[in-house]
């Protein structure tokens, strides 16, 4: 959708945004859309940790549990 933008697309936009927010207000404009990204950054980068405890992997315990219950090697003849 956003493929066939150009610059000219752009600069239609930017004097839109000029007139309709005015010279003046887009610095305090864009100076809380920099601050709202940052919230929002470290917001994810405190959740990733909660999420997976260091050391653990969740994903193997479950296969080495399924592994132990079976025979090492299916194809053996015991």
């Amino acid at each position: 959708m956003l493929n066939n933008l150009t610059g000219w697309h752009f600069l239609i936009i930017l004097v839109i945004v000029l007139l309709l927010f005015g010279a003046p207000k887009l610095p305090g404009l864009a100076r809380s859309l920099g601050q709202s990204m940052k919230i929002f950054k470290s917001e994810i980068k405190s959740d990733e940790p909660e999420n997976q405890t260091p050391g653990s992997d969740a994903g193997t315990s479950a296969n080495d549990s399924s592994k132990t219950a079976g025979p090492a090697d299916p194809n053996s003849k015991s």
